[in-house]
């Protein structure tokens, strides 16, 4: 088993129940060894596309419409923050952030390699 400390900010605080603090959550869980990101969101019961900007241990790891880090195995002891898609964070911030492997090939695989605003389509 690995111990992890996950953060949910905004609205995805909800996610965890009676630990919710309205704006913020967070929770120490226990999972397999080997759990993914995808697997701590489905235990959570938190719907991948509900979320925006998420970070590993301080490096970010997907961002709304580039879930580059379904995949990515967590270790014991990691931490992982979880914003509300709706959350801001400014653009100017987004190349001077450390990113996780994934992240980064993903934004190298793009014709753009993404330079946006947002990733995601408006909601109509």
């Amino acid at each position: 088993m690995i111990k992890l400390e996950i953060w949910l900010y905004g609205s995805l605080a909800r996610y965890a129940g009676d630990q919710s603090q309205g704006s913020y959550a967070q929770l120490h869980l226990e999972m397999a060894e080997g759990t993914t990101v995808g697997e701590l969101l489905a235990r959570l019961g938190l719907p991948a596309e509900e979320r925006g900007i998420t970070f590993v241990n301080g490096n970010l790891a997907a961002l709304p419409g580039l879930d580059a880090d379904l995949d990515l195995t967590l270790y014991d002891g990691d931490r992982v923050g979880i914003s509300h898609r709706r959350s801001m964070w400014p653009f100017q911030y987004r190349f001077g952030a450390h990113m996780t492997s994934r992240l980064q090939e993903t934004f190298h695989q793009r014709q753009d390699r993404g330079v946006h605003h947002a990733y995601t389509e408006p909601d109509k």
